[in-house]
């Protein structure tokens, strides 16, 4: 379980860098590089937090473990919309779009780890 989680999160850690880095090239504003650096730390925690959750719940109830991170991801993204982006004054659009951007791409490559 370990193992897994930690070469997950080095995954991430590697993918949300070079989408971040792609992200930084389509909002160039300024305060668009802070916003998307807080969303890839938000969305990093959010998702090492996920995946371990599925892990410990093993095979039997793997579906309701991941609709479970579904809800997860969804109540942050709202958190984050509503909430953390105006306390913390970043960027509204590059903020929003860089999390959903980090949650969708980390998301697709989770099912990779599953099994490691």
């Amino acid at each position: 379980m370990l193992r897994s989680l930690l070469l997950f999160t080095v995954a991430q850690l590697v993918l949300l860098m070079v989408v971040g880095l792609v992200l930084t090239r389509v909002f160039a504003a300024p305060g668009d590089m802070s916003a998307i650096m807080t969303a890839g730390w938000v969305a990093l925690a959010v998702q090492c937090l996920t995946f371990a959750i599925v892990r410990l719940v093993g095979r039997e109830q793997v579906i309701a473990a991941w609709g479970l991170g579904v809800l997860v991801r969804f109540a942050v993204v709202a958190l984050w919309a509503f909430l953390l982006i105006p306390a913390l004054g970043l960027a509204p659009t590059s903020a929003l779009i860089s999390l959903v951007t980090f949650f969708f791409v980390s998301t697709v490559v989770e099912p990779l780890f599953l099994n490691t």
